[in-house]
């Protein structure tokens, strides 16, 4: 379960295309996802996603963690994302700043608009497959690496380039403010095993 290195935007991995899992009894599953939650609370990350290490799968983590600067209402346990899609998501959207630790290892921060909650169905690490519905910053977390599996950084999504910031600013200037704390609260968050 090493930590390993997060390759940077320009590298092709970042848009090539992600091949989905057919075998949930592979060891290479196993530590792929092993790596990916190493690597991920290494960086100080809240999600990862496969191709962010080179590995072109459709798989990604996501664990936002309690710090400093991000409350309990902005919380989640860890969950593993296999073969996952968007089925459903909201037609409110929110504005929220987002850093990616492929864009110059997640010190360039931005605001993009996306919508306040999802619905995503994926398989967890034994093959069962799930529909997870969540908001806030776990809702934005979740479309975030989802993007990362359809080639997408969050850089092509910005509402406004001038609103660009270093993560010193980000923590000083908008993380703060109490639209940004109401915009990434969680405050949906259902889980529901799918049988089939």
């Amino acid at each position: 379960m090493p930590v390993r290195k997060t390759i940077q935007i320009g590298h092709p991995a970042l848009k090539a295309e992600n091949k989905k899992i057919s075998n949930f009894e592979d060891p290479k599953l196993k530590s792929l996802v092993a790596d990916l939650v190493e690597t991920m609370r290494d960086a100080g990350l809240i999600g990862i996603a496969a191709p962010q290490i080179a590995e072109n799968f459709e798989v990604f983590v996501t664990e936002p963690r309690e710090t400093k600067t991000r409350s309990k209402d902005q919380v989640d346990e860890l969950r593993i994302y296999i073969n996952p899609k968007i089925v459903d998501e909201s037609k409110e959207k929110v504005i929220i700043y987002e850093g990616c630790g492929s864009v110059l290892n997640g010190q360039l921060f931005g605001p993009v608009s996306r919508p306040q909650t999802i619905t995503i169905e994926a398989f967890d690490l034994e093959g069962k497959k799930f529909r997870f519905n969540a908001d806030g910053i776990l809702g934005r977390v979740i479309q975030h690496e989802y993007d990362h599996l359809q080639g997408i950084e969050f850089l092509e999504k910005i509402s406004d380039y001038k609103k660009m910031m270093t993560v010193e600013h980000y923590l000083e200037q908008i993380k703060p403010k109490p639209d940004h704390i109401k915009a990434s609260t969680i405050k949906v968050k259902k889980y529901e095993r799918i049988e089939e």
